[in-house]
């Protein structure tokens, strides 16, 4: 007997919202559903963006940690101290895009997109780890006292380095949200919210300087450490939203029901449409009234039709449609899109 023939069997994925019912042998290895090559294209852009910021990250960390040395400043180092937690957050979030991107698998049939919301939420810890330490800096100074040189060396330093964080903070926002990449649009608003400390640091420092006020330096250090770590607590509510499943935007919800009634002829209704980000993926689902007598065939049409109408418009969606006949249809007040 042939052995192959024994094996079991499992169902094959396309990838477009439906299964492929054909059937094929198990190989006891994870079956990989096949991914858009525009899709393998938006991962490699991503990735390069990834490496370029940690690089990036890794230039600034070097001149603010020269910047604190010369002067001395604690508020430098609260500047240097959280560009260390840029770069953390960098090389998290260069992981998280790489395992995001891998293709959707027979364990994971929805793929690894939520793996940037976890780099997220890990962003945010480190956020806070690093206000702690600057307090237990700005404490310390303040019992002790510090002492200000070359001020204006330092200064100059700072503000080379939050240049280079204010172009990086700007592209990973802007692309990341046209790429639909959480851990970048993160890392951008994260280095956003560096910028400003550094902006406040370098004005701080210079008002110390100049009134003599030396203890002025840890009191900036303490708001800085404040300031990033409310930023922290921002990100990682937001990336926990994410991760339970949060719904789209009222505007993308709105395009949704408006594709659905450009595209639903044949159709009677739509109802309990729901959606659910998890990445750059936004999964869709609702379900479709049709009449009774209607054949399984042309209901399968309608399917295609809607499926494929919400996929090319929406990017990154994909949707599921459970079919159901007419006495299963809703009153328009429960939020049915009539067809």
């Amino acid at each position: 007997m042939d052995k192959a023939a024994t094996k079991p069997h499992i169902p094959v994925f396309d990838g477009s919202g439906l299964t492929n019912m054909a059937l094929r042998p198990a190989t006891g290895q994870k079956d990989k559903i096949d991914m858009p090559a525009d899709s393998n294209f938006e991962a490699s852009r991503i990735n390069r963006l990834a490496v370029a910021n940690i690089a990036i990250a890794l230039v600034v960390i070097a001149i603010k940690y020269v910047a604190y040395v010369v002067s001395g400043s604690i508020a430098l180092f609260s500047d240097a101290l959280e560009s260390v937690v840029n770069v953390m957050t960098a090389v998290t979030a260069f992981a998280a895009i790489r395992l995001s991107a891998k293709p959707a698998d027979s364990d994971h049939p929805f793929g690894h997109h939520k793996a940037e919301f976890l780099a997220a939420m890990f962003e945010g810890a480190m956020i806070a780890v690093a206000a702690v330490l600057i307090l237990m800096k700005a404490r310390n100074a303040f019992i002790e006292g510090v002492k200000i040189e070359h001020s204006a060396l330092g200064i100059g330093l700072n503000i080379v380095a939050s240049v280079l964080n204010g172009a990086s903070a700007w592209v990973l926002i802007n692309r990341g949200r046209s790429w639909r990449s959480p851990a970048l649009v993160a890392d951008g608003q994260h280095l956003f919210t560096d910028v400003m400390t550094s902006v406040g640091v370098v004005a701080g420092l210079a008002i110390a300087v100049l009134t003599g006020w030396h203890l002025l330096d840890p009191l900036i250090a303490a708001v800085v450490a404040l300031n990033i770590l409310w930023m922290g607590y921002k990100i990682a509510v937001q990336s926990m939203s994410h991760l339970l499943d949060e719904a789209a935007s009222p505007e993308i919800e709105l395009r949704i029901r408006k594709i659905i009634e450009a595209n639903g002829r044949g159709a009677l209704e739509a109802h309990d449409i729901r959606t659910r980000q998890a990445g750059r993926a936004l999964f869709i689902e609702f379900h479709l009234i049709v009449p009774g007598a209607m054949t399984v065939d042309n209901a399968h049409i309608i399917c295609d039709r809607l499926e494929h109408a919400i996929e090319n418009t929406i990017e990154g969606s994909e949707v599921v449609i459970h079919v159901e006949p007419d006495y299963k249809a809703k009153p328009e007040e429960s939020g049915a899109v009539q067809l």
